[in-house]
């Protein structure tokens, strides 16, 4: 697939605050790219600077070949952005709001009314075409959200944490939009910190952290290459680390201690679980690793204010 956007040395600096530290990465055309991260890892400052909302301190990035200058519109042109916030007007229905953006692209008004009224049954919204934004769920605000980037048909589609306090049953309604259009060859940027939506639409991701970049490449090469295949969580006092250790250490590829859990990381649990039997040990899990354990392994597992 052909290089889409590619960034080289990418700063941003708010004063004393580097919130984007020199990264540099390729995004093809076609995938899903995924930035994750803790509170303040720089994840939006820099899909900010992608689609030219935000100024660059240094480095450089380029969208379909274009520079990402904030006055490039060609870029913002091409771009749907599904933005973090709910940035909708409560005064208008579902339906004013989407034709009053249609304006921000100059787009016909009868073509304006055509596609508003496609992409309100793309999202299933059409039973509250005429309900005000104020009458709606946090939910179907955030359908809303999707559907109206879409109006400009983007070739690239930036969603900015888009399933944020949203139930279950939302949450996997907008993974299915997203991952539709994936298939029709729209490329995808998406940050997250919710990990199984990570691993259900990234095709491959980078993980950041006060502002750099720690690792990239695919969820299950991630999960392999760090973590392995499976994981034992054992809560148990610490002052039983050393014994567990010299037991258990030998069949695994490593261990890590947090709060009151010792991790045990492998590739094959079927000797640690003989083990584990033989131990006799209350309150162990054996389970599949997964891209949370990736995350919470390099970014730690203390809280980030």
């Amino acid at each position: 697939m052909a290089t889409i956007i590619k960034a080289d040395g990418l700063t941003k600096k708010f004063g004393d605050l580097t919130a984007v530290d020199g990264i540099s990465f390729e995004i093809r055309e076609g995938e899903c790219f995924g930035f994750l991260g803790p509170n303040g890892a720089g994840k939006t400052s820099t899909v900010r600077m992608i689609h030219c909302v935000s100024p660059i301190t240094s480095g450089t990035i380029f969208v379909g070949g274009l520079p990402a200058n904030v006055d490039n519109r060609k870029i913002k042109a091409m771009t749907g952005v599904v933005p973090q916030e709910i940035t909708l007007d409560n005064d208008l229905t579902v339906f004013e709001n989407m034709m009053v953006f249609s304006k921000f692209f100059d787009i016909p008004r009868r073509e304006a009314r055509k596609r508003t009224d496609e992409l309100i049954a793309f999202v299933e919204l059409e039973a509250k075409r005429d309900n005000k934004i104020s009458e709606l769920s946090t939910g179907m605000k955030r359908r809303l959200l999707v559907a109206r980037a879409l109006l400009n048909k983007p070739s690239l589609i930036i969603a900015d944490e888009p399933t944020t306090g949203l139930d279950p049953q939302a949450r996997h309604l907008i993974w299915q939009r997203l991952r539709l259009l994936k298939s029709q060859g729209t490329t995808l940027i998406l940050t997250t910190q919710y990990m199984e939506e990570a691993q259900q639409l990234c095709d491959r991701l980078v993980i950041m952290n006060e502002g750099k970049i720690l690792i990239g490449g695919s969820p299950r090469q991630l999960i392999d290459d760090e973590i392995g295949r499976e994981v034992v969580e054992i809560r148990i006092d610490a002052k039983e680390d050393p014994h567990l250790i010299a037991e258990l250490g030998p069949f695994a590829r490593g261990h890590e201690r947090a709060g009151d859990t010792l991790f045990f990381y492998c590739r094959d649990g079927r000797e640690i679980q003989k083990k584990l039997v033989e131990l006799d040990l209350p309150n162990t899990v054996h389970r599949p690793a997964t891209l949370e354990d990736v995350f919470l392994k390099l970014t730690g597992r203390s809280l980030i204010e």
